[in-house]
């Protein structure tokens, strides 16, 4: 197996300090709970950024502070949302993409999300995939039901994404697949050969979820964007303390953990 890739998503665009008061908010904030993270295992930071009163935005200068104050800190690669938050345009989304980041999430289907619909019709899917693709940026693509993967081969096809692919399977939202290990089965069964994957469980199925893709052979995303408990009841104290518990479970299970740059080689990434 190679070794397990780690993605700690921070802050996504839901999550607020009244449900976990350790949600980081501001660049600084955020910045340095990348570097916890990265000193913990994490070698890939998902980011997304807020404004002051919490809200989320997709503003190119707050993406490109926070982006400068992570690597000022650490080598971890950063790899910027393009969902954004429900409602927002593709314009918005695409923002920190014209920042040449290393990596960006590429949804490649519309999803029910909780009482709101995350929309990707077909014409989004072709312009997020173009502009990665001339800003030299490694796309994750990232399948909320299994529907989705067929739409990442469509773009392959029509020369906008390139093989081998790296899919982030993004499991537990309400509207999407459920997080149960049958279903990560069959989603690693339905991507081409020579694919790397992630899996993203929400809430109680990050850490189940993520143990099986450690012994399975693909890679494990944790943090607040996805889930705000240690365990039932208790609040995580920091997005660090997630990682630090996958990097035990992977001892456990005699996988060493990939470094930044072992990331970039894993991943393709020049």
């Amino acid at each position: 197996m190679d070794k397990l890739i780690i993605t700690a998503a921070l802050t996504g665009a839901e999550v607020t300090r009244e449900q976990n008061p350790n949600l980081p908010i501001t660049p600084a904030e955020i910045a340095e709970a990348a570097y916890e993270c990265f000193k913990a295992g994490a070698s890939i930071i998902h980011l997304h950024v807020r404004n002051d009163d919490e809200t989320p935005t997709q503003s190119g200068d707050v993406y490109k502070e926070t982006i400068s104050l992570i690597k000022a800190k650490c080598n971890a690669i950063v790899q910027v949302s393009t969902g954004g938050a429900v409602g927002m345009s593709a314009e918005e989304r695409l923002q920190p993409v014209y920042l040449k980041p290393e990596m960006a999430t590429l949804s490649t289907g519309s999803v029910n999300f909780g009482d709101d619909v995350f929309m990707n019709p077909p014409a989004y899917l072709k312009e997020f995939a173009r502009a990665m693709q001339e800003n030299g940026v490694k796309p994750e693509v990232e399948v909320f039901d299994v529907g989705m993967i067929n739409n990442a081969l469509q773009l392959v096809k029509d020369g906008l994404l390139a093989e081998p692919l790296h899919f982030d399977f993004v499991m537990g939202v309400p509207g999407g697949i459920p997080g149960t290990l049958k279903n990560l089965l069959h989603l690693t069964e339905s991507i081409p050969a020579g694919s790397t994957w992630t899996v993203a469980g929400m809430g109680r199925h990050e850490l189940t979820l993520g143990t099986a893709a450690i012994i399975m052979g693909g890679h494990v995303r944790v943090g607040f964007e996805d889930n705000i408990y240690y365990s039932k009841g208790v609040l995580a104290e920091s997005n660090a303390q997630l990682v630090e518990r996958i990097v035990k479970v992977a001892d456990i299970q005699g996988r060493a953990i990939a470094k930044p740059d072992e990331t970039r080689a894993i991943l393709g990434i020049v």
